[in-house]
């Protein structure tokens, strides 16, 4: 059996922006009480994945180039 491969659109940190906003605007619609507040939680949290995505992926944290030995 065969994986589908789905190649993406859009990057990573577009998707979880997007999703965000999305979790935000449907619990702008929802009454005050648990279920609004799960949905900014859920909101806050791609938040938190989006910045931790940047932090990972910086070139702050590339591990040290190998020197490269020239020969004479």
């Amino acid at each position: 059996m065969f994986r589908r491969r789905f190649r993406q659109t859009q990057t990573l940190e577009q998707r979880l922006a997007a999703e965000a906003t999305r979790l935000r605007a449907e619990a702008d619609k929802l009454p005050h009480g648990v279920d609004r507040e799960d949905m900014l939680r859920k909101a806050r949290q791609t938040e938190i994945a989006a910045h931790m995505y940047d932090w990972i992926t910086s070139p702050g944290l590339r591990p040290p180039q190998e020197p490269q030995v020239h020969s004479e």
